[in-house]
């Protein structure tokens, strides 16, 4: 095959390079940021030219090269093109062309234009690796608009009635979204510093992004009464909430979709937001591609590759070490934990 799937990553043998690998490698394509698709200890990266600045914000002084979303790039005579995924910003999906036989890398993907991020782009292929972090049924978003009003109608809400509004979002990507979409007509949006610090990156990128304030301990509790205040997951659970005192708690997540997911994690409000597509947009995206053979990875395998077998496609489980929204969140605890 022209991909392998091996114990460092997906490996393409003809081009010797690796794709979102999660062992040290010489040559690594990263589809995007997020921890476990953009790791440290590789030789060489190549990704969108969107993506680099937070890549390289996160690891460090990498040697790190761009391309743009649909350059051709010929790597040993092997294809490679950047297709935006919808992800996060400069998020992609990696078409791999040689001899004939063209594969899509789709790493994370959602098909909902989030007004900030590139839009997701169809791209055809014999075969499509997916991920399926929300592949069940049961998981189905509504249109975002909704639920941004529903956030702004909580952050009102809790102005009016002196509390400050603390939302739990990704430091990288969900973060920035909702700040694209928050209302601050109703107040100032304050940022945990994990959040802040990617706002910066991608502010310098030239992406418009409403103000904010940085939290320090200077600030007096009284200063953040009536306002929003954005952190990552794990920042809920600890002892930094406190400085806001009378706080509402939201989480902002695909899981606030389950039953018992918001009282689980003690949050008052759970709105179902992400970054991921949903049970719809993963099968109208393998429909779009229009694949002959599909791999599922990192999420309900088992189930969605039974369901796509029972549609006609041909269709397997591999086995990576991805995690979707899962490692998003455990990323965030370990940016933030010089801010606690």
């Amino acid at each position: 095959m022209l991909l392998e799937f091996t114990d460092k990553g997906i490996y393409c043998p003809p081009a010797k390079v690796y794709i979102d690998p999660w062992r040290p490698v010489s040559h690594a394509l990263i589809t995007h940021g997020h921890s476990d698709h953009s790791r440290w200890g590789h030789k060489y990266y190549l990704s969108t030219e969107s993506a680099k600045p937070v890549i390289r914000h996160r690891l460090g002084p990498i040697k790190i090269e761009t391309v743009k979303y649909g350059e051709r790039k010929n790597i040993h005579g092997v294809y490679f093109t950047f297709f935006p995924a919808g992800h996060i910003i400069g998020s992609a999906q990696i078409r791999v062309e040689h001899q004939g036989e063209t594969w899509v890398v789709s790493g994370d993907y959602k098909l909902e234009d989030d007004g900030l991020s590139e839009a997701f782009e169809p791209v055809k292929c014999h075969n499509f690796i997916t991920e399926c972090t929300f592949g069940l049924p049961v998981y189905k978003w509504r249109p975002q608009k909704e639920v941004f009003a529903e956030i702004n109608q909580w952050w009102a809400q809790n102005k009016a009635e002196g509390k400050t509004s603390v939302l739990s979002a990704y430091a990288l990507g969900k973060a920035q979204r909702i700040l694209h979409h928050l209302d601050t007509s109703i107040g100032k949006v304050y940022t945990h510093g994990a959040v802040e610090n990617t706002n910066e990156v991608i502010r310098k990128q030239g992406f418009g992004l409403p103000a904010t304030i940085r939290i320090v301990q200077s600030i007096p509790r009284k200063e953040y009464a009536g306002q929003m205040v954005l952190a990552p997951p794990s920042a809920l659970g600890s002892p930094w909430v406190k400085k806001f005192g009378n706080a509402s708690l939201g989480i902002a997540s695909g899981w606030m979709g389950l039953r018992g997911a918001r009282r689980r994690r003690a949050a008052d409000r759970g709105f179902v937001l992400s970054d991921h597509a949903d049970w719809e947009g993963l099968n109208e995206a393998i429909a779009l591609t229009g694949p002959e053979n599909i791999f599922v990875t990192h999420g309900y395998t088992d189930i969605f590759r039974k369901w796509l077998e029972e549609q006609g496609y041909n269709a397997c489980i591999v086995s990576t070490e991805y995690e979707g929204e899962l490692t998003e969140m455990k990323e965030g605890a370990q940016e933030e934990e010089e801010e606690l």
